[in-house]
Parts: C-alpha cells; sequence; structure tokens
C-alpha cells in the first residue's frame, strides 16, 4: 500500500528504512503518460519509488498565473496507488519554504539561455527544488523527461558540481498519435489550438531529416522551422535553437549530436518541444 508523506521531517525519519536502490520522479503533479512512463522505469529499475508531487512558487515568474496551474491531486493519488509506487511526498509551501528560507541554487550559463531568457528566475526554482529534494530524499536514480531538454542539463550540471551522486536517467519525450508532446499545460489548449500545436512536431521532425540529409547550416535549418510555424496565426515563436546536446552551446555548422528545440506561445498556453539528432 502506497504510504503518502507530507512532511519533511517525516520523509527525513523513513527514507533510511526504504528498501535501496530509491528512485525519485519529481513532479508537479497533474500527471499524465508522460509521468507514467518515468514511474514505470523508476519501478522496473527500484526497490522504492517515491514520487513528489509539489507545485513549485519559486520556478513560476512574474508573468504567470500560478494559480491556474492544474492540481487535481485526488486523480493523481489513485493513478500512483495503482502503478505500485512505495511514497507520494507531498510537502507544502511553508515546509519547503518557510520564512527563514534565503538560500538558492543557480546554474548559471546554461540558466541564462533560451528559456532562461523568457522567463527570468525559473531554473532558479528547479534547480533548488530539485536540490532539496535530493537531500530529502536521497534517491539513488531520479528520472526526468527529455522534453523539458534544458531542465535536464541543468539537472545534470548541479548534480556533477554539488557533488550529489544521482543517477540522472532521461527518458524519451511520450507523444500523442499526432505527435503533441504530452504536458500538463496542453489541458488548456481548446481543439483549434491543438490541432494547430501538432505543426511543432512536423517542424522538428522537418528539421532532424534535413540534418540527416545532409544540410549543415543551421540559419536555413531554422528558415525552414520558422516558415511552417509562421503558418498559423495562433502561434508567436519565442525561438529556435540549434545548439549542441551537452553544452547547449548554440549552432551555425551541424556538429553532432545536436539539440533541435523551440518555444511558442498558442493563444494564451506557452509550449516547449525539442528533437535529439545524434
Amino acid at each position: 500500500m502506497m504510504r503518502i508523506v507530507s512532511k519533511i521531517s517525516e520523509m527525513l525519519a523513513i527514507q533510511n528504512d526504504l528498501e535501496r536502490p530509491v528512485g525519485l520522479v519529481p513532479t508537479m503533479g497533474a500527471l499524465h503518460r508522460g509521468h507514467e512512463s518515468l514511474i514505470d522505469q523508476s519501478l522496473k529499475d527500484n526497490s522504492s519509488t517515491v514520487v513528489s508531487i509539489f507545485v513549485n512558487p519559486s520556478q513560476f515568474n512574474a508573468t504567470e498565473d500560478l494559480e491556474k496551474y492544474p492540481k487535481p491531486l485526488n486523480t493523481d493519488l489513485a493513478l500512483l496507488e495503482k502503478a505500485g509506487v512505495d511514497i507520494a511526498f507531498l510537502p507544502d509551501n511553508e515546509d519547503m519554504y518557510p520564512k527563514s528560507f534565503e538560500t538558492w541554487v543557480e546554474v548559471e550559463k546554461t540558466s541564462a539561455i533560451l528559456e532562461g531568457q523568457s522567463r527570468p528566475g525559473h531554473f532558479k526554482g528547479v534547480a533548488t527544488i530539485v536540490t532539496k529534494l535530493f537531500n530529502i530524499i536521497k534517491p539513488d536514480k531520479a528520472y526526468f523527461g527529455q522534453k523539458d531538454a534544458q531542465q535536464l542539463n541543468i539537472i545534470k550540471r548541479l548534480n556533477e558540481d554539488l557533488n550529489l551522486y544521482v543517477s540522472i536517467i532521461d527518458m524519451p519525450t511520450i507523444r500523442d498519435e499526432n505527435g503533441l508532446a504530452v504536458s500538463s499545460r496542453n489541458a488548456f489548449l481548446t481543439d483549434q489550438e491543438r490541432d494547430a500545436a501538432h505543426i511543432l512536431f512536423q517542424a522538428l521532425s522537418k528539421a532532424k531529416e534535413m540534418i540527416i540529409l545532409g544540410k549543415c547550416d543551421t540559419r536555413v535549418i531554422k528558415n525552414r522551422i520558422m516558415k511552417m510555424l509562421g503558418g498559423n496565426d495562433l502561434i508567436s515563436v519565442d525561438y529556435v535553437s540549434i545548439s549542441k546536446l551537452n553544452s547547449l552551446k548554440e549552432l551555425t555548422i551541424i556538429e553532432k549530436p545536436v539539440l533541435i528545440s523551440l518555444a511558442v506561445t498558442i493563444s494564451n498556453t506557452r509550449l516547449i518541444d525539442n528533437i535529439i539528432v545524434e
């Protein structure tokens, strides 16, 4: 039977009793098939699996509406129970960020580009909460999706730089039948907006095809992506990036492995996606 833990003190008290190895799947709830793939892998790899649900206020910037983020807690807990998760960790804001809190973790260079330019402070919040979860739960492995490629890169960097010694397991992006990456934010899309969003993966796939066929000039590839995305008035493009996979260094000439990533706003919903070319 799954145990629900809502206090850091309780989690600290029991974490040494967990059967090792321990897998952690950090989430903000509103669980979907992407989360389920992470949970399933952790259950296969580990003797104990902990899933955290915490809508982290420090990774929302001033222009985002934290209150609108979906919080179907009962549905999430039922999913975790059915999956066979050992512990659901549900801390509250007061426990994670007491009034005396003033220490932050920031991966400076990698946090300053791409999503970091559009969402200042976002990755400082992500890096801090992930570090706290690693320290509280002390997992052997932690599972993250490749859809959030920049976040994954940042977590790998802080894990190495701070000697946290957690094995970071990245899992492939889960998509719907038309290629749209599953995301908690998809719940905000109308049917028309969801249909429009399918062009994201089509554009990424075309860019990958161009690279496989030998196209090396990233300006040409980006222009093709922009042309495909620009065909729908619902879509506003924030950025299109072609970078080195592991450093996120922007490229002018293709050097594999490559990460092609983009961010758009469809009406009022921000979506990100990416594709890897090995």
